[in-house]
C-alpha cells in the first residue's frame, strides 16, 4: 500500500480549523502576505489580529495589502520533507487558478521529482475552508486505506459538486482591488447595492445577484444555501460559515433564525491572504456534498 502525503494551500485554512483536523498531519504550504510593509507567511499572523488592523488601516485605497505565492524553494521543502520521511505519494491541494498562479507553481516544482516521488496536484476551484476541506478529507481516506486513485476520483466529485456563497459587507475593498469598477461601484455604494458573490465552476468569483442593503443580502444568502441543500441529509453534506470580521457572524445569525437555514459545522475564519481582496467585512458559506453510496463519480 503506498505512503501518501496531503499538503494544501495555507489559504484552506487548516491551520485555523477545529482542532480535530489537525491529527491528520496535513502539510500547510504558506503562501505569502506583505502588510504595512511588512512581509508575512500566512500562518505566522492569527486572521483575526490582521483584519481588526485592516479595519482600522488608514487610507487603505493606497495601502492595500498584497500577496504573494510560495516560492520554488517552499514548495521543494515540502515535497524533499516527504521523500525524506518514506512517502510514496503526495497529493498537494491549491487555492484555485482563478485566484492566483500557486497551480502552476506546483506543476513546474513536480517536473524536478519524476524519480523520487509521484505527486498530484488539485485545482479545488475554491478558497478558505472550502478549499481544506477537501484535503481533510483525502487525509481521513488515507486513513482508512483507500488508494491514490480512489482519492484523486472522490476529489474530483467533490469539486465538481461544491458551492460557496458570500457577501462584502462594505464594497470598499472589492473596489480597491478592481473587482468592481467605474458604474457599478459608483451605483453600489450609492445605493447601497450587496451583491451575492458566487465561485462558479471554473473557480473565479463572480456575482449572481445584486440586493439592496446588507440585511436583504444576508436573507438572500441564506435563501440560496436552503436551495442548494435542498432536502439532503444533513449527514451527507457539510455547511459552514466563512467570515473575515467576527461582526459578520452575528449577522449570519439573524439571518439564519428569520429563513430557517441551520450550518452543521463550526465557524472557519477566512485566511489572510484571502481578505486581503475582501476585506474585513465578508460573511460567506462553504458547502461541502458528502457523496451518498447513490450517487456514482
Amino acid at each position: 500500500m503506498a505512503k501518501i502525503k496531503i499538503l494544501c494551500t495555507s489559504t484552506g485554512a487548516i491551520q485555523f480549523a477545529p482542532e480535530r483536523y489537525q491529527k491528520y498531519n496535513i502539510g500547510i504550504v504558506d503562501i505569502h502576505f506583505i502588510f504595512k510593509g511588512v512581509e508575512y507567511l500566512e500562518s505566522e499572523m492569527e486572521p483575526e489580529k490582521f483584519y481588526a488592523e485592516l479595519e482600522a488601516l488608514e487610507d487603505p485605497r493606497n495601502n492595500l495589502p498584497k500577496t504573494a505565492m510560495p516560492t520554488m524553494a517552499e514548495i521543494h521543502a515540502h515535497f524533499d520533507k516527504a521523500v525524506e520521511q518514506g512517502y510514496d505519494t503526495i497529493i498537494a491541494y491549491t487555492i484555485s487558478t482563478g485566484l492566483g498562479g500557486t497551480y502552476n507553481a506546483f506543476l513546474n516544482a513536480v517536473k524536478e521529482y519524476d524519480k523520487k516521488i509521484d505527486i498530484h496536484v488539485v485545482n479545488t476551484k475554491i478558497a478558505a475552508f472550502s478549499e481544506g476541506i477537501h484535503a481533510i478529507r483525502a487525509a481521513q481516506m488515507v486513513e482508512d486505506g483507500y488508494t491514490v486513485e480512489e482519492i484523486l476520483k472522490e476529489s474530483e466529485w467533490a469539486i465538481k459538486n461544491q458551492e460557496f456563497f458570500g457577501i462584502d459587507g462594505k464594497l470598499d475593498y472589492l473596489i480597491y482591488n478592481g473587482r468592481l469598477k467605474g458604474a457599478k461601484a459608483f451605483m453600489g455604494q450609492v445605493l447601497k447595492i450587496c451583491p451575492v458573490l458566487h465561485f462558479n465552476r471554473d473557480g473565479e468569483i463572480e456575482p449572481v445577484e445584486s440586493v439592496r442593503t446588507q440585511k436583504k443580502a444576508l436573507i438572500r444568502l441564506c435563501e440560496k444555501m436552503k436551495e442548494i441543500i435542498g432536502d439532503r441529509d444533513t449527514k451527507d453534506y457539510l455547511l459552514f460559515r466563512i467570515y473575515t470580521g467576527a461582526a459578520m457572524i452575528d449577522l449570519l445569525k439573524e439571518a439564519e433564525a428569520k429563513t430557517g437555514l441551520a450550518p452543521n459545522h463550526e465557524n472557519v475564519v477566512m485566511t489572510p491572504v484571502s481578505g486581503c481582496h475582501n476585506g474585513p467585512w465578508l460573511a460567506a458559506y462553504g458547502f461541502y456534498k458528502i457523496r451518498r453510496e447513490d450517487e456514482s463519480l
